[in-house]
């Protein structure tokens, strides 16, 4: 179907506990589609209101195309109008296009476009890749991930004047300081400011302007990231310091390693509560047995 989405809602979409859902597997190793229908369903019921399928968490670069489209559908499937929901697109123009008009058709609101996957990446070329997707689907809102400390505020000012859709940013270069001035620099209030990097830098990056964060945490535990928005949102930064102090554990050992256990851990966490398998696929791999219990114990006190 095709819907056109209003932007305006989306903006405020993008201003919440954007989550990004699992993508879980069986034991054949093929999309298990019944968990994650029932992932999502929880994650609504948990009061989640914006859902990326496709993200990174959701081990975007380790599906295929088929298993991407599969993944967007089922998630605004059992959104059904109870959640905004936002796309992530990327790789090659072609694919990048084809995959945002897809999720036009599917009825999301909105794309998130992964960073571009080349090993060189001009400021401008980074404009007309974004500018390509934007116009290809101008009723989206379109939201950059940043992920490349080089990039410039002042390119994705350029961005936002040539593609009105371009509404907001994930931001999730780890640097707080560079973080505010890119804001003002590209303009804080022209884009909704989405902290890329989850609850461990929200609080920073809040103060530097973000209204959203992203969350694999959420999966597991919906009341914890909804506690740290709601904390965050009313400037309770003391409040939304004891939701990082209870979670800090938990996210830095997704963060280890230059992440090399990120969907490792949020998977074991739902295997420990009997919610999904613990199956990943390479060049991730399964958590070790030895840190099993560890990840178990950790969320065996949240208020899941």
């Amino acid at each position: 179907m095709t819907t056109t989405p209003d932007l305006d809602s989306s903006r405020d979409a993008l201003a919440d506990v954007v989550a990004i859902p699992v993508t879980p597997f069986g034991a054949d190793g093929t999309l298990d589609t019944a968990a994650h229908r029932a992932l999502l369903r929880r994650l609504l019921d948990g009061g989640v209101r914006t859902l990326t399928p496709n993200g990174n968490t959701g081990e975007y670069y380790a599906l295929s195309p088929d298993e991407r489209r599969v993944v967007t559908e089922l998630t605004i499937e059992e959104s059904a109008g109870r959640a905004s929901v936002l796309a992530g697109i990327g790789l090659d123009l072609p694919t990048a296009v084809a995959a945002a008009a897809h999720a036009r058709e599917a009825g999301a609101g909105m794309v998130m476009v992964h960073q571009p996957v080349h090993p060189y990446v001009s400021q401008a070329g980074w404009i007309d890749y974004h500018r390509t997707i934007a116009d290809a689907v101008p009723e989206l809102g379109v939201v950059p991930y940043i992920r490349n400390p080089r990039l410039s505020g002042a390119s994705l000012a350029t961005l936002g004047e040539l593609c009105p859709n371009v509404i907001g940013a994930k931001y999730a270069v780890p640097d707080a300081a560079g973080f505010a001035a890119f804001a003002r620099d590209a303009g804080l209030e022209r884009f909704v400011w989405v902290a890329g990097l989850a609850e461990l830098y929200a609080p920073s990056y809040f103060a530097g302007g973000a209204t959203g964060f992203t969350s694999g945490l959420v999966n597991v535990a919906p009341a914890v990231s909804l506690g740290m928005l709601e904390a965050l949102r009313a400037g309770d930064y003391a409040a939304a310091m004891k939701v990082w102090e209870q979670i800090r554990p938990f996210e830095e050992l997704r963060a280890a390693r230059q992440s090399a256990d990120n969907v490792t851990v949020v998977k074991e966490a739902l295997a420990a509560l009997g919610l999904c398998r613990r199956d990943i696929r390479p060049p991730s791999r399964a958590l070790p047995e030895e840190l099993r219990a560890e990840v178990a114990a950790m969320v065996a006190g949240w208020a899941i």
